[in-house]
């Protein structure tokens, strides 16, 4: 009986008759259709159809195990995808809110600065009755918990004047 090593590679010529330049037509025009498939896969099936090996002999299929990977993967890629759309979700409401608290104080310092200088324009008793009126308008807009500390600053100033 012949011993085989490990792995034995063959080869198949083809010559330049009409009939192998067709047969190499159609094998190229079969590979080019199912790319996961092999001249050496092709040459396997045909010995095993040719010898009349029984099925139960035959080796199971790759495409069974590559399909089941391919499932696996494109599951992952969905979920990846799904996370990545949530993920960025959730950072656009953030940086929808971040900028409209940044547009909420860019406002009060504005309202801030028109105060500051208008006040010496303003009698005394004037300036002590709109200091209120800014800290109701900003605890309108703001809960009283949230104190902002760039308005806690300019507001130590106005205390100064």
């Amino acid at each position: 009986m012949f011993q085989w090593s490990k792995k034995v590679v063959k080869s198949v010529t083809f010559t330049p008759e009409v009939a192998d330049e067709s047969l190499l037509a159609v094998v190229d025009n079969y590979l080019e259709q199912l790319p996961d498939k092999t001249f050496s896969d092709i040459c396997k099936e045909a010995l095993w159809q040719a010898l009349c090996v029984p099925e139960t002999v035959k080796p199971s299929p790759k495409t069974a195990t590559t399909n089941s990977v391919e499932q696996k993967i494109d599951e992952l890629q969905r979920q990846v995808t799904d996370l990545e759309e949530r993920f960025f979700a959730k950072e656009s409401h953030r940086l929808e809110s971040i900028e409209h608290h940044i547009l909420q104080l860019t406002q009060q310092i504005a309202h801030l600065a028109v105060m500051v200088t208008e006040q010496p324009v303003i009698q005394s008793s004037t300036p002590s009755a709109t200091v209120p009126e800014v800290a109701n308008t900003t605890y309108a807009d703001n809960p009283p918990e949230e104190v902002d500390p760039v308005i806690s600053r300019l507001s130590q100033f106005l205390d100064d004047f």
